[in-house]
Parts: C-alpha cells; structure tokens; sequence
C-alpha cells in the first residue's frame, strides 16, 4: 500500500490524511518520521513514528482496524461527542482524538501552535452545542504538563476555570500523572480518566487501570503485555524487533510486550515503572520510575523528572530536576526528597542531587526529554 508523508505539520492537514486513510481509500499517512519506506502493509492507515522518549524513535504500523477498534472502544466506555485536537496530531494521541471525531461523524476542534491556556479555554468553550435542545458532550486528550499549566491559569483565570469543567472527560497519558495533579483537577472539577497504552496498542488501551472491551491484559515475568485488536501491525522494515516485541503465545493469541513493570489487583492495573528504567546504586536495583512518584508527591515538585548520573562511590545515582526552582533552594529540597524517598522506597534509591532549571526540555509530543537532560547533566556535571 502507498505511504504518504502528511502535507505538512499543520493538524488540519493530518485531519484530512486521516478522513482519507481510515474511512477512505487512502493512501495511508506517515507521521513523525523522515525517509521512510514508500510502501506499507495492505489495510495500513497511519505509520506513526514513536517519539523516541525510551530509546531510538521507531515507526509502528498501524492498520484501520486497529485505529476503528481503539476508537469504538473508548466510544463504548465514555461516550460519543465532540473532541478537541490539543495535543500534536502526528503522534498517536492526536491521531485517535482526530479518528474518534471523524468517526462520530464530527470534525475535531483545533487548537494549534503552542499550547497555552487561553486558546484552548476558547476553543472548549466554543464548543458548548446542542442538538434538539441537548448540550454534546466534549472531550479531550492531555498530556500532564499541559494539564498541569491548565490548573495554574485556572487559578486566576475563570474562562479556563469553566474550560476544565466543561469536559465530560478528559483524558490523560503520556506518562504518570502526580496524585497532587489529579487531587487538584478533581477539586477544580475536571473529570479525568488516565489512560494506558503507546503508539504499538493505538494509543490509550487501559483506562483508570481497567482494559478497554477486547483488550487483554496479563503479567509475564512482571512484564505487562497487552493484546486485542487495538494492536499494532509491528515495525515498518523491522520483522526482528516485530517478532520480538508483538510475541503469539501457543493459543495464537498475539501480545504487546510493554517494556513496563505492574501488577494487576482485582482486574486492575497498576504499573510501576520502565523495566529497563533501573540503576543500580551499590548493588542495589533502584526503579526510577518509583523515585519520581515519591519525588512527585512533594508539594510544589509535582513536575520533577528524575534522571540517572554517575556516581562515583555507589556506580550509579540519580538527580531530581526541577522547573522553576531557585538555585539556592536546592539544598533544602535534597534534603526534602533524600527523606521522602527513604520513606516510600528505601535509603539506597535516595537521589545525590537536586538541579534546578528554568522550564523542561521537551519533545514534540508534550513528554519531557529525558534523554537531552541525561546528556546536559553528563556533559556538565554541575548544572
């Protein structure tokens, strides 16, 4: 099947690949990636390449039946509405706010450029409708620092007060989101569903921990692996890393291999971290991903990221970097975060440093760049 590049990175023109790749007859639509093959799997509607935030970007093939199926299925648990695009339409949130319109038979609402609150609570706002008399209920997709930024306008500014009402539900992922994040939108009176998935399962496939309608979920090693027909074709041009990630089990039954660690209670999933998101600190393992939950549930550092440094006593160590902090408040937060992570994770996973910084550097898709503050801290050991 033909693959072409979207037009051009503006979101309407991804809406109008997509109308054309899902419910039309294509061609089947690249984004995110560069110098990729012209020629896709047959049914293919979307190769979206990953944002490269775990390791090197990879373009997963995703099939119309995987997108028609990840879209239904969050019809089946929400609702049908209105949606409105405000995260970036060539990575797999955008695309399935844009499939989940289309498919509601609606054009998506756009909020374009960089986000900021203003725009988007004028564009929620603008889209209280009715028909016969019946408001349509709305929706949207977030990543946390957005709805983060969100809150803090709210604050002051009553349109975006309303805005984050407005929702029937917004959804959240990309990555954790801080429990003084949520206790917050929920007392601001945002409804928020958080979402699990990733480009190779259509996105968002697991919702407040619960599977969508056809999604299968299980624990292998302390892996979680997902399967149903949400999933992914594979890797365009990679059938190794295809076979290893997307493995059949002996019933043909095909799963998604996570890369992340969880546990399942009750039918609910509770992930804990990157598996391979591990140090080891005197012989210690230390799940970063746990770290930065305990850092996170310290006021004010609801936005740190920690990231691994090297240590020179312990092999391996890690740093809390913070947005917004003054310099000479680094010390009293260290200590801070060197006693909530004792407490929630153990002393050996206690961080060595806390950095200060201005803002995150980020990727497109809204995550932050882990990988460009491992470099800046390996580069400048003192930053």
């Amino acid at each position: 099947m033909r693959l072409a590049p979207a037009a051009s990175g503006d979101p309407r023109d991804v809406v109008r690949a997509l109308r054309a790749a899902v419910l039309g007859a294509g061609p089947a639509v690249a984004l995110g990636g560069a110098d990729l093959p012209h020629e896709a799997p047959p049914g293919t509607a979307a190769v979206v390449t990953t944002s490269g935030s775990t390791g090197v970007p990879k373009p997963v093939v995703l099939s119309r039946n995987a997108l028609i199926s990840s879209a239904y299925a969050t019809a089946a648990r929400l609702g049908e509405g209105a949606w409105l695009l405000a995260v970036p339409a060539a990575y797999v949130a955008g695309v399935q706010v844009i499939v989940r319109a289309l498919l509601a038979d609606r054009e998506p609402a756009i909020v374009a450029g960089p986000f900021r609150p203003e725009p988007f609570a004028a564009a929620a706002l603008g889209m209280a409708s009715h028909v016969d008399g019946a408001r349509v209920p709305s929706f949207t997709s977030l990543v946390p620092a957005q709805l983060q930024r969100l809150l803090d306008a709210a604050e002051h500014d009553a349109d975006v007060a309303r805005a984050l009402r407005s929702f029937e539900a917004i959804l959240i992922g990309g990555q954790a989101l801080a429990p003084a994040v949520r206790e917050r939108a929920e007392a601001a009176g945002a409804r928020i569903v958080r979402t699990y998935g990733s480009s190779e399962t259509s996105g968002g496939c697991v919702y407040d921990g619960v599977p969508l309608d056809g999604v299968g979920m299980r624990l292998i090693d302390g892996e979680v692996q997902l399967s149903g027909p949400t999933l992914a074709e594979g890797y365009l041009g990679d059938p190794a890393r295809t076979a290893s990630v997307f493995p059949v089990d002996a019933d043909g039954v095909r799963w998604y291999r996570t890369g992340d660690g969880g546990e399942i209670v009750d039918g609910v999933l509770h992930v804990t971290g990157r598996l391979d998101n591990v140090i080891v600190s005197g012989g210690v393992n230390v799940s970063l991903d746990r770290v930065e939950a305990a850092v996170r549930g310290i006021p004010g550092l609801a936005s740190a990221v920690v990231v691994p440094i090297p240590d020179a006593a312990w092999g391996q160590g890690s740093a809390v970097v913070v947005p917004g902090l003054a310099a000479a408040d680094e010390p009293t937060v260290l200590t801070a975060v060197r006693e909530a992570v004792a407490r929630a994770v153990g002393a050996p996973a206690r961080p060595a440093r806390v950095v200060a910084v201005d803002e995150l550097p980020t990727l497109a898709s809204g995550k932050p760049d882990r990988a460009a503050l491992r470099d800046t801290l390996a580069q400048n050991p003192r930053a």
